[in-house]
């Protein structure tokens, strides 16, 4: 790295985008990735689709719940 760095010709927020939201990727284990993984392929859907089912379910049943 250099001691130091001229930031004389920046332009602040030049990359800002507001209301952008950003879809940051979730890394499952092993073991729930394969339970996910053998949903998905008995229905015949994508991860992300049996993912977001499983979560709603979860959702639905934390509120009964509380």
């Amino acid at each position: 790295m250099k001691r130091e760095y001229d930031f004389s010709k920046g332009e602040r927020g030049k990359f800002f985008r507001k209301n952008v939201r950003i879809q940051l990727p979730v890394y499952l284990d092993e073991e729930s990735f394969e339970f996910v993984e053998k949903i998905a392929k008995k229905k015949k859907a994508d991860l992300t689709s049996v993912v977001n089912e499983i979560i709603k379910g979860d959702k639905e049943l934390a509120k009964t719940l509380t």
